[in-house]
C-alpha cells in the first residue's frame, strides 16, 4: 500500500499561523511516501511567503511532489508576471515544473498550469500532454499512474465551467489512452471527488479526479482540509482530514474507496 498526503492552496500570507504545527505534526504522523501539494502554496508571490512555505516543507522529511499555482505568479508587479513570472518560486521551491515519483506501486506526474495571461485559470498544452504520455509509457501496467495539476480536470457541482483547466479536454483523450487513474487538482478550495467518465464519456476509460480544499483562511464555506490517499490496487481510499476548532486537530471524515474494473475507476460495492 502506498499513502499520498494531497495538500492544496496553502496560501501562506493568508494562512493562520497556528494551523503550521498541527497541520506538519499531522501530516509526520501520517507518515505518507509522497506529499502532493497541488499549487498555491502563497497568497501573493511575495518572497515572505515562500520563505514560510519552505520553512513548512523542510519541515516534512517525506519525498515530495509540489507545484505552483495561479497564486504563485505576481498579480502586481506586472514586469515580473510577464518576464521572469515563477522566478521566486523556483528559487525557494523548485526549479522543476515537471515533477516525477515512481516507486514499486506508482508514477505520479505533476504538471505546471500556471500561466501569466490567464489571471485565475490555467492551461495545460500538447507539449506538456505529450511529455506525460512519453513519462507514462513503458512502465508497468499495475502501476497506478496519478497526474497532478493546479487547475481541476472536473468540476464540483455548482461551479462554472470557465474554472476547468483550459485544454481539458483534448488532454483527457490523451492521457485515457496512456490509462491514468487517478487526476489531484486544487484551485477552487472545495473538496470533491468525481469520475472522469461523467464528463469525458471516453469508452473504457474512468479514472478518479480528487480534488482538494485549502489550509487557508480563503475557504468556500469549508473549515481548512487536506486529502488522504491510500493506494493498494485495484483499491483507492479517500479520506478527508478536516480542522476542528473544538478539538484543535485535524479529523478524519468523508472517507470513499474506490475500486478499478474493466471499465475503470468506480465506488466500491
Amino acid at each position: 500500500m502506498r499513502v499520498i498526503v494531497h495538500l492544496s492552496d496553502i496560501h501562506f500570507g493568508r494562512l493562520e499561523a497556528s494551523l503550521v504545527e498541527p497541520l506538519t505534526s499531522t501530516i509526520l504522523q501520517l507518515r505518507p511516501d509522497l506529499l502532493a501539494v497541488s499549487g498555491d502554496l502563497t497568497q501573493r508571490a511575495r518572497r515572505r511567503e515562500f520563505e514560510a512555505a519552505r520553512r513548512f516543507l523542510d519541515a516534512l522529511p517525506v519525498p515530495r511532489l509540489v507545484l505552483p499555482g495561479n497564486h504563485d505568479v505576481p498579480l502586481y508587479n506586472v514586469f515580473r508576471r510577464f518576464a521572469t513570472p515563477l522566478a521566486r518560486y523556483k528559487r525557494a521551491i523548485t526549479p522543476d515544473l515537471s515533477p516525477v515519483y515512481r516507486d514499486d506501486e506508482m508514477i505520479v506526474v505533476g504538471v505546471n498550469t500556471a500561466r501569466s495571461l490567464t489571471w485565475g485559470e490555467g492551461r495545460i498544452n500538447e507539449a506538456q500532454v505529450d511529455q506525460i504520455v512519453r513519462t507514462l509509457a513503458g512502465v508497468p501496467a499495475d502501476l497506478v499512474r496519478v497526474v497532478v495539476t493546479h487547475h481541476p480536470f472536473d468540476l464540483p457541482a455548482g461551479v462554472g465551467e470557465d474554472r476547468l483547466l483550459g485544454g481539458a479536454a483534448g488532454a483527457m483523450a490523451k492521457l485515457a489512452a496512456a490509462n491514468a487513474d487517478l487526476f489531484l487538482a486544487g484551485h477552487l478550495h472545495i473538496s470533491h471527488v468525481g469520475h472522469t467518465a461523467a464528463r469525458y464519456k471516453i469508452a473504457g476509460h474512468s479514472a478518479l479526479v480528487v480534488q482538494a480544499g485549502t489550509v487557508s483562511t480563503r475557504s468556500r464555506g469549508e473549515q481548512p482540509s487536506f486529502n488522504v490517499l491510500r493506494i493498494a490496487r485495484p483499491n483507492i481510499t479517500v479520506e478527508r482530514l478536516v480542522w476542528d476548532p473544538a478539538a484543535g486537530a485535524f479529523t478524519g471524515t468523508s472517507a470513499g474507496t474506490y475500486c478499478h474494473g474493466a471499465d475503470g475507476w468506480r465506488a466500491a460495492e
